[in-house]
């Protein structure tokens, strides 16, 4: 069988599946296709199916004339028919794991996306789990699904994890040369694993099994909000000591060993930084230990929305104004600069809790055109002079390449800038974080 299917992978006749087609699945099914494979999408919501299909890209990384060659080139097709697995050779699940109200785990479309393999599974076949989890998923959760069957993972059928590393709207940085980590149940499962990768990514990095790289990635994710939980702190404490953090950090970034730049900011966003690190916090919950860094800095981290509300409302009380009746401007409300990604964005919760305290909300974001908050729906706004004029308070969230801080700076009355966006002026209607 391994035998069998190097030989695919070599003469690129590997029938290939991607089960889910969000930001990791979609442009991990194109980098396939490029690769000269014929890739299967397979998705439950028919309406990304038939964009895909009709070369209608809903991700901002990839363009609808890529999507166009490649559906040309017979290279890439997607369905909602999870029966075209009997035909498929290697399938990577690329499903969410977002958290429950109590912070813990949610695989179901995970569970969900495995029952459908195992349903079609047959012998000859590579899986390999994407979305991030806890360590001991793969082993513990798919492992024992697909051996139902009856067949053997590390001889009739392989099973791994390789961790999805996209960070969406980096022109730098895509599936293709980012590196890929890969571990397998079994060495034969890392073997191929690493070959099926190898034949698309630039550089693949085998580790010696399924858990090391379900940590590894939980490590990186939670390395990064540890960090921004300090930094966070620190510009608060920095706010009690009558100091400016933005100077602080440059100052510190001078030195060339020893220190590594984090910024503050209004709260995490993302389907990463937020969500992993409650993965490995509830894990060690189940070993009868508390994550206590983990659980410190999400603490701090998921307290930063209210700090910018705290925030705004300095502002306007030296307005002598309050929330009710209040007009804010939000710019900015996806969860990072140049996407429109608002998945866990902290400007959602800010605004939320504007709208609790009965303000009038507004907010421009030229990727996000509409959104739904506390049953209303809120469209972005053209920005003019006039709306800036307008608004009692504009407060700026995401740094959009777009916006122009001299404009914002001369047109607005009051600003609350949680990025440092306008650094660049010394004015007394600038609050910063």
């Amino acid at each position: 069988m391994k035998q069998s299917l190097l030989e695919k992978i070599s003469s690129r006749s590997l029938r290939v599946a991607v089960i889910g087609l969000g930001y990791v699945g979609l442009p991990l099914a194109t980098t396939f296709a490029e690769a000269g494979y014929q890739v299967t999408g397979i998705d439950v919501d028919q309406q990304k199916v038939d964009a895909a299909n009709s070369g209608e890209s809903y991700i901002s990384d990839i363009s609808n004339e890529t999507l166009r060659k490649l559906l040309d080139a017979g290279r890439l097709r997607c369905t909602t028919d999870y029966t075209v697995l009997n035909e498929i050779d290697a399938v990577s699940i690329c499903v969410p794991t977002p958290l429950r109200k109590t912070r813990a785990p949610d695989i179901s479309y995970i569970i969900a996306a495995t029952q459908q393999i195992q349903a079609h599974l047959h012998a000859g076949q590579i899986v390999v789990l994407e979305s991030t989890t806890y360590p001991g998923t793969t082993d513990e959760v798919l492992l024992p699904a697909l051996e139902s069957t009856g067949l053997k993972v590390g001889e009739d059928i392989f099973l791994a994890f390789s961790p999805e590393r996209i960070d969406p709207g980096n022109p730098q940085y895509g599936p293709h040369n980012t590196p890929k980590i890969v571990g397998g149940i079994t060495p034969a499962c890392t073997e191929l694993a690493q070959a099926f990768y190898n034949s698309a990514i630039e550089q693949v990095v085998p580790v010696s099994s399924a858990r090391v790289a379900e940590m590894a990635k939980l490590l990186e994710n939670t390395f990064r909000a540890v960090n921004i939980g300090l930094v966070n702190e620190i510009a608060i404490i920095c706010e009690k000591l009558h100091i400016n953090v933005w100077e602080v950090i440059d100052a510190a970034a001078t030195k060339p060993f020893g220190f590594m730049r984090f910024l503050p900011g209004p709260g995490l966003g993302g389907h990463c930084i937020p969500v992993d690190p409650h993965y490995l916090s509830w894990k060690l919950k189940t070993l009868d230990y508390t994550a206590r860094f983990i659980e410190l800095a999400a603490e701090i981290n998921s307290s930063m929305p209210h700090y910018v509300v705290g925030k705004i409302n300095e502002a306007l009380n030296e307005q002598r104004r309050n929330f009710n009746g209040s007009t804010v401007l939000v710019l900015g409300v996806a969860y990072k600069r140049n996407v429109g990604d608002v998945r866990e964005s902290p400007a959602l919760e800010i605004m939320q809790d504007l709208l609790a305290r009965k303000a009038t909300v507004l907010y421009n974001d030229d990727y996000v055109p509409s959104l739904t908050l506390a049953g209303q729906t809120l469209h972005s706004q053209p920005l003019s002079d006039g709306l800036l004029q307008a608004a009692d308070c504009v407060v700026l969230i995401t740094d959009h390449s777009y916006y122009d801080p001299s404009r914002i700076v001369s047109e607005a009355r009051c600003i609350v800038d949680t990025r440092n966006m306008t650094r660049a002026y010394n004015d007394e209607k600038i609050i910063r974080l």
